[in-house]
């Protein structure tokens, strides 16, 4: 019953990563007009010695890098990770070297105390909000009404 338990709030993470991932080019945009021309979802890279980190999201644009830390429910705790993340980001991402690092903390709702403290460090905060969802239909399409 653990082990089903686990691996079901293991996928409410990768369903809010899939949330998240395609709205930052987006949010990047109109936050920092600026345009991404590479994202990676769920980007790993191990270096020589076996360790291995994951990023839940990487946006590159010209000059920045944006990285994405999504949890289902994001707390004080779990911006204390980031920080780390961030600190090593360069070691496992060295390509990015030259580049300036954006942290962007991401989940489906942030508690208020969660999004002050994020700030503080200098992270960005998204959640759901009234753009997360999007029509796909071809423009003019018309519902059938039932």
């Amino acid at each position: 019953m653990n082990r089903k338990w686990g691996e079901i709030a293991n996928k409410l993470g990768t369903i809010t990563e899939d949330l998240v991932a395609p709205s930052l080019p987006r949010i990047i945009n109109e936050e920092f007009s600026l345009e991404v021309f590479d994202l990676m979802v769920r980007r790993k890279r191990k270096l020589k010695d076996g360790i291995v980190r994951e990023y839940d999201a990487i946006a590159v644009t010209e000059e920045h890098v944006f990285i994405n830390y999504t949890k289902s429910a994001l707390r004080s705790v779990d911006i204390d990770f980031f920080v780390k993340d961030i600190q090593e980001f360069r070691d496992f991402l060295p390509e990015y070297k030259d580049k300036r690092l954006i942290g962007v903390a991401a989940s489906l709702y942030v508690d208020e105390g969660v999004i002050r403290y994020a700030e503080n460090i200098g992270f960005m905060v998204i959640s759901v909000g009234d753009q997360l969802m999007e029509v796909k239909n071809k423009k003019g399409f018309k519902p059938k009404e039932w």
